[in-house]
């Protein structure tokens, strides 16, 4: 058996204590368990489905994710990533909830492969929390695809 510690804060430590008293988990490290095979089965299940039913190649998608506006880092890292993917982004919305929280939704549009990509790479940045992403399928390319270009020549 391996070892591994991982940090909560102090809200999310108390609603995963409530989570496992309501599940009959007798500690957490059992939970945790549970959860990471949980993880890896849909994993799994995903990957097969992707190989036994082709995506279609084209998509816009939305992510949503609630961070801590405190954590200046994590704006960083967002922004940074939305411009590497700039090709992808559509666009952003950023909504306060409240006094500490910021509620952000990202419209991405482009091949399905690279959505999802980008998707989980944002979602996994360290101090974005809730992240989550809604895929609708195109029918061909030809639906994202149009004649204008898109980058002018600044003066």
């Amino acid at each position: 058996m391996q070892r591994f510690t991982i940090s909560l804060d102090v809200a999310l430590a108390e609603q995963f204590d409530g989570l496992i008293a309501a599940s009959g988990y007798v500690n957490r490290s059992e939970a945790v368990r549970d959860l990471i095979r949980s993880q890896i089965g849909s994993a799994h299940q995903a990957q097969e489905a992707r190989q036994t039913a082709p995506e279609t190649l084209w998509c816009v998608a939305t992510i949503s994710y609630v961070y801590s506006h405190h954590d200046r880092t994590v704006t960083e890292r967002v922004l940074a990533l939305q411009h590497d993917y700039h090709d992808l982004v559509v666009t952003s919305l950023h909504t306060h909830l409240d006094h500490d929280h910021c509620l952000e939704n990202v419209v991405l549009r482009g091949m399905t492969t690279e959505v999802r990509r980008f998707a989980q790479l944002l979602v996994a940045l360290r101090g974005v929390r809730h992240g989550n992403i809604h895929v609708v399928p195109l029918a061909s390319a030809e639906t994202v695809q149009h004649s204008h270009a898109h980058f002018k020549p600044i003066n």
